[in-house]
């Protein structure tokens, strides 16, 4: 199995992420289930914005959209900024949009039988919003969502630390991400052995 994450931090490489932090961190627990990876930062693409598969003129994001219909799960890392996922988060979301209008062979949308997971940093709260506003996204495109299919990390309200500075992860982003792993790979194992049936 393959697992993808895209990571919407704000910042090209090589400029340090705590987004991309903590999308090592899961992506780390997946290959403890087996699962291979590969982790993106869309910072780094030239992403067109749009809904449509390719929006011409040097879009990047066919050769990325090829990455998510390659794996088996995807991950959606995002900070939190101004109470909501990141402007690229929101790109990326709209750019899946059009996976509405393409199917396989049996007219199933393409992403049926992928599972997501995302993960949200930032220094105020507003995870659960933010997760929930993305989740809501990726099942409206056709993706799957396991039991705690977020992991997250924010700090205390009007301070400035960043979670790729913290001494350690704390106990419970640590089993929340897991938890995540287990989760995921488990019901992607399951949609490979049964995928959803055809309309």
């Amino acid at each position: 199995m393959r697992a993808l994450a895209l990571v919407c931090t704000l910042n090209a490489s090589p400029a340090p992420s705590s987004s991309h932090h903590l999308a090592g961190q899961v992506m780390a627990e997946f290959e403890r289930h087996g699962v291979r990876g590969e982790i993106v930062r869309v910072a780094d693409h030239d992403v067109r914005p749009g809904v449509e598969v390719d929006m011409g003129d040097g879009d990047a994001w066919p050769a990325l959209r090829e990455k998510v219909l390659a794996a088996d799960i995807l991950l959606l890392a995002t900070p939190i900024w101004l109470g909501h996922p990141s402007s690229l988060c929101q790109r990326v979301l709209e750019r899946l949009d059009a996976e509405l209008s393409e199917s396989d062979d049996e007219g199933r949308p393409l992403v049926y039988g992928k599972v997501a997971t995302v993960a949200v940093v930032g220094n105020e709260d507003g995870a659960h919003k933010v997760s929930a506003d993305v989740f809501q996204a990726l099942d409206d495109v056709g993706f799957s969502l396991a039991p705690g299919a977020v992991t997250y990390w924010v700090g205390e309200a009007m301070q400035g630390t960043d979670y790729q500075d913290l001494d350690e992860t704390p106990e419970t982003v640590a089993s929340t991400t897991r938890t995540l792993a287990a989760n995921a790979v488990h019901l992607a194992r399951l949609l490979a052995d049964a995928p959803y049936p055809a309309p």
